[in-house]
């Protein structure tokens, strides 16, 4: 038998977001839907605290997991790597942000913890252990990316500057979120070929070292970090999560994207997202 060929590990940097999970109020419906809109497949794990983490995996990769039973509203959940997660937390805490979740051991995957920015905005730090971050991502059924919804974007862009060392470049149509030197290590691990790819007249400079997007919320909106899903079909999935028993909150159409706002059956909203470039 030949021996099939060694896949190098994404990993992330400090400061990178490197992994979703949503909590949901019943894991086997979860697991359902999101096998049905994304393929997935499922392996238990025992994490500390009781209760169940299921890793959610995408042709053999890990892309993201569902956790449960728990008590609040179903939602989606950023991570950030950091170096160590007790050293990580004192920085934000002086950054301005609140604890909510002191560091915990999630066995040999790593360490997490949960805060919030000034705005309230919950969002989480992962420092790594065997369980470096998301590995199933950009392709369809991956993670794509997340985006900070907030109502003040000038005080976001000053908290996560100080937290995580990110920049924010306006580009007219929204705001990149970048971590300098991303790129130089995706170029070094997994992607050789990033900038030659990304060299287009119509790729934002830079756009090499974006971790995330920042956007106003909605008037009416909740402040969040949101998820959002890569699709071939963006029609498709969308007939696909409304049968199994999600509700679509919205379509929309640009020139790159087109992209579906989903409520899955336990009320956790997310973007499926089909990727539509200009051509030529």
């Amino acid at each position: 038998m030949a021996q099939q060929p060694e896949v190098t590990r994404r990993t992330y940097p400090a400061g990178v977001p490197c992994w979703v999970d949503t909590r949901q109020p019943d894991v086997e419906a979860a697991m359902h839907f999101y096998g049905g809109v994304f393929g997935w497949q499922f392996n238990d794990t025992a994490p500390a605290g009781g209760g169940r983490y299921v890793i959610a995996t995408l042709n053999g990769q890990e892309a993201a997991a569902i956790m449960g039973p728990g008590p609040g509203v179903a939602a989606w959940n950023t991570y950030v790597s950091v170096d160590e997660a007790d050293a990580a937390v004192r920085h934000l805490l002086f950054a301005g942000a609140t604890l909510k979740s002191a560091p915990a051991d999630a066995g040999w995957g790593g360490v997490q913890a949960v805060l919030a920015d000034p705005e309230g905005v919950e969002f989480r730090i992962w420092q790594a252990r065997e369980r470096s971050g998301a590995q199933a991502v950009n392709g369809p059924g991956g993670w794509n990316f997340s985006d900070l919804h907030t109502t003040d974007t000038e005080a976001a862009a000053a908290f996560y500057t100080k937290a995580f060392g990110w920049q924010f470049d306006s580009l007219g149509f929204g705001t990149m979120i970048r971590r300098p030197g991303y790129g130089d290590h995706l170029e070094a691990t997994v992607d050789p070929n990033i900038r030659v790819r990304q060299s287009g007249a119509l790729v934002p400079r830079g756009f090499e070292d974006a971790v995330a997007w920042l956007a106003s919320a909605a008037p009416g909106g909740q402040p969040q970090w949101h998820v959002t899903f890569t699709v071939a079909d963006r029609d498709r999935t969308a007939k696909d999560a409304e049968r199994l028993g999600a509700v679509l909150l919205g379509q929309d159409d640009t020139e790159w994207t087109r992209t579906v706002l989903i409520r899955d059956p336990g009320g956790a909203v997310f973007t499926a997202s089909q990727f539509t470039p200009p051509s030529g």
